[in-house]
């Protein structure tokens, strides 16, 4: 078995990529992942006592999210950018060991992971020791690695936010206390469940803390019609999530003759008012990301990757092809931040100067910008909506997309819904729907789109107030329904998040985790009412309680 991964929706065969994952990355940067992993484990083991004696960095928190935020799916695919990194961590990890021994501190009794040292050279045969298959036991596996993905989720959204110059402590803090804890044999499975639960806590304040650093730096998501067609201009076409790579291409290509599309998640950006002054910033070009090999292609301009979800590049458009941040894919260039971390485009911006304007390849508007400071605004419209009998059932249907044609399912449900009821989405599973003509409920459009995935947040805050509104004890007194798609471990995260807000009868597809053990799986079910997806017809009869 050159490598075992079982951490996306798209795990081969439902159990997990032992050749070469289904994303495409080969098993040598699998097992270099892996071994990131259990060196930022290491790194939290000797920082845990760093913080208790004041001596934590700033740095060492963002080294352990940056490097949590490059082994999630569709990231980083460049073995070299692993072998850096580790080699990086394995030095940080013995210098906060230094900095406690110059301090009194001695440590003893340390984990192999803050122990051990291996040449490049090793660094495969070390990997292939301290990979999940590591846990024998099936159940714990299954927990950690929970627990893990739910803290890869985390570290995504704590990376933007810090981007904007929003940090806690606090989410660094349990970052490693969880980290520590997947090596902990003396914990139990309760154990486990509930340390799940404390991430669901965690994953609420992070998403809490991104939407802050967002509107706090670009204004409130408002109701926006975004065009899908193009001009006649050259463009560059942006994918990602990172709010701030847009503002810092919209700033530099301004007077350029450059237009700027987004792609993917960076749709939601056309939302927030500051952006709006950008006259080039032409539109949404295409949909979700499993798509990009077709719509990068035909898009004729460069593409800037800024976070995931980034599929091995054609030959076509690889030329074409910019990453930053800790995205990498080899042989593609990379754009890092200058000394005072700001980011030069030019090489980007000439290059979109020297292209053919985008191919159309569909035309209209899509409407969004439903995040809760908006929809508290249309409180009294969507209250007296249920009040009357208007609106019977809200659906949230947030979460991912991807290439399986079982996904098709989130099509068929949407059209096949009774038109008395309303779509919450966010993230990319909304371009299963978004496009369709579902009309709209007292001039309240059927489908709100609150953004990003992680603007879950955003429809966990419209529930909470909705409960407030009618005076119920428990979220899931609300007529609302959870149907989620998911793909990777941000999703992990929201869906922790919702369990520890208290959300029962979540739904999740098109298929479980593969990592959720059978016993796991069942304590989920029991517990907090989990389930799959069947068929559109019986799952709407389900939800809608006939």
């Amino acid at each position: 078995m050159g490598m075992f991964c079982y951490q996306c929706q798209e795990a081969s065969k439902g159990v997990g990529c032992t050749l070469r994952g289904v994303c495409g990355k080969t098993d040598d940067t699998a097992r270099l992942q892996d071994l990131l992993i259990y060196t930022l484990k290491g790194i939290a083991i000797v920082n845990q006592e760093a913080r208790k004696h004041g001596l934590n960095s700033e740095n060492t928190d963002s080294f352990v999210i940056d490097g949590l935020f490059s082994t999630i799916t569709n990231v980083n695919f460049d073995k070299n950018y692993f072998v850096g990194k580790i080699k990086e961590g394995l030095n940080l990890r013995e210098s906060i060991k230094n900095q406690l021994k110059d301090n009194g501190v001695e440590l003893n009794n340390l984990h192999d992971a803050a122990t051990w040292s291996a040449d490049e050279s090793e660094f495969d045969e070390k990997a292939l020791s301290v990979g999940v298959l590591a846990t024998k036991n099936e159940d714990i596996r299954s927990l950690r690695e929970l627990i893990t993905y739910g803290i890869k989720g985390m570290a995504a959204y704590a990376f933007h936010a810090a981007n904007l110059g929003f940090k806690d402590p606090n989410i660094s803090e349990f970052i490693e206390k969880a980290l520590v804890a997947t090596l902990d044999d003396s914990l139990s499975a309760n154990d486990y469940v509930s340390l799940a639960l404390e991430a669901g806590k965690y994953g609420v304040d992070v998403m809490a803390l991104l939407d802050k650093a967002n509107t706090s730096t670009y204004g409130n998501p408002e109701i926006t019609k975004v065009n899908i067609g193009v001009r006649n201009n050259p463009g560059i076409l942006i994918s990602g999530h990172d709010l701030k790579d847009l503002e810092e291409l919209l700033e530099q290509t301004e007077g350029t003759g450059v237009d700027v599309y987004t792609h993917g998640e960076m749709l939601p950006a056309h939302y927030y008012p500051a952006f709006k002054k950008y006259s080039h910033f032409a539109g949404n070009y295409g949909n979700a990301w499993w798509q990009q090999d077709k719509e990068f292609e035909s898009f004729n301009g460069p593409i800037l990757m800024t976070t995931n979800c980034l599929t091995p590049p054609k030959d076509s458009y690889k030329d074409r092809l910019y990453t930053t941040g800790v995205v990498g894919f080899e042989g593609v260039k990379h754009i890092d931040a200058g000394p005072d971390g700001k980011k030069d485009f030019t090489e980007i911006i000439e290059h979109a100067k020297r292209c053919k304007p985008p191919v159309e390849i569909e035309s209209g508007e899509i409407v969004g910008g439903f995040a809760h400071n908006q929809v508290l605004a249309l409180a009294d419209k969507v209250v007296d909506a249920v009040k009357t009998g208007a609106i019977k059932r809200f659906f949230v249907m947030a979460g991912c997309d991807g290439r399986m044609k079982s996904r098709e399912y989130y099509t068929e449900f949407a059209k096949e819904l009774p038109k008395d009821t309303v779509i919450l989405t966010a993230g990319c599973a909304k371009y299963r729907y978004n496009k369709l003509n579902l009309g709209d409920i007292n001039g309240i459009p059927r489908v709100l789109d609150a953004g990003q995935c992680n603007d879950s947040y955003s429809l966990a805050v419209i529930a909470l107030k909705l409960k407030e509104v009618f005076g119920l004890e428990d979220i899931n007194e609300l007529p609302i329904s959870f149907n989620i798609a998911w793909y990777e471990q941000k999703a992990v995260i929201v869906l922790l998040a919702l369990l520890y807000l208290g959300v029962k009868n979540i739904h999740l597809g098109p298929t479980l985790p593969a990592f959720l053990s059978p016993n796991v799986a069942k304590v989920l079910v029991e517990n907090f009412g989990i389930g799959g997806i069947t068929n559109v017809e019986d799952d709407i009869r389900m939800f809608m309680g006939n």
